[in-house]
């Protein structure tokens, strides 16, 4: 599921239908410019191009490097960074059955390194193999149930196979428990993901709700604004979406105040500054939740 950033920065909405024809466009660009690539490279082999020549070199290095890794593998006398390398070569090469046998060979081997299971869930997924991405999903889960990027994860595979409302139970489960009796600060996390489930739901009066409830909970940080803020410009709603980023862009700095104000010009929406350049004054956290 698409994230929202560590700065901040909501990241995470799917490409609708409606920029379909588009897609359509750039993909046959990219296919036309790698047919005339490929055609040069052609070229270049008949009349000996230096380059042609180097790609080949460099191509025979590294599968020679891949067999001399793999029996290594096969011997048993591969380090932990021979396997990484192995697996690095592998998805470069776009080997990606044979990488998927490695790393679930390093990830039983490895079971407290839980990036590793959470990258063959990812290779799972990609091969179209959504219910071993799913059980792969489910051993992170089952060691640490509030584990955010597996629930993230968890959460897109049900919303893909239209098990939408089970993903949204078992993260209001989780966010009612790490709000019990206090917020804690996993909360957070959860409670950003659960809002960003419910408006890729089209519920987008309970997605607000509930940024506005964790800008209250955490009211020194931007993340739940920048969601409201989101939600709000999806609502058609730009002053209240003007507002909310306000409110976030007071909580940032630096760079992260500079893209807000980029986000907001994008969105069609006035200069977040006031005159002075200082951040233009709202009348409240309370208003610009509404």
């Amino acid at each position: 599921m698409p994230e929202r950033s560590g700065s901040g920065v909501p990241t995470g909405v799917l490409p609708s239908w409606a920029r379909g024809r588009a897609a359509l466009k750039r993909l046959a660009l990219i296919t036309l410019v790698a047919g005339c690539a490929w055609a040069g490279w052609g070229l270049g082999q008949r009349h000996g191009d230096p380059r042609g020549r180097a790609q080949g070199q460099l191509q025979l290095q590294v599968q020679t490097e891949v067999g001399q890794l793999q029996g290594r593998l096969g011997r048993g006398a591969a380090t932990v960074k021979d396997r990484q390398r192995l697996l690095s070569l592998l998805l470069g090469l776009g080997r990606q059955a044979e990488a998927i046998a490695l790393l679930e060979q390093m990830a039983d081997q490895e079971s407290g390194r839980w990036p590793l299971r959470l990258l063959l869930a990812d290779l799972r997924r990609n091969a179209n193999d959504r219910s071993g991405a799913e059980r792969e999903l489910r051993q992170i889960l089952n060691q640490d149930p509030g584990q955010v990027e597996a629930l993230k994860r968890m959460a897109l595979l049900q919303l893909e196979q239209g098990r939408g409302s089970e993903a949204r139970t078992q993260l209001q489960a989780l966010l009612k428990q790490a709000q019990t009796p206090s917020p804690q600060p996993q909360a957070l996390a959860i409670g950003l993901l659960l809002a960003d489930l419910m408006q890729r739901q089209g519920d987008l009066p309970a997605a607000a709700q509930l940024d506005q409830q964790l800008s209250e909970q955490f009211p020194r940080d931007a993340r739940p604004w920048l969601a409201l803020a989101l939600v709000r410009q999806q609502q058609g709603d730009g002053q209240a979406s003007q507002r909310a980023l306000v409110q976030a862009r007071s909580r940032l700095g630096g760079q992260g105040a500079q893209r807000l104000d980029q986000v907001a010009v994008s969105w069609g929406l006035a200069d977040l500054r006031g005159p002075s350049g200082a951040p233009a004054r709202s009348s409240g956290a309370g208003a610009a939740a509404n």
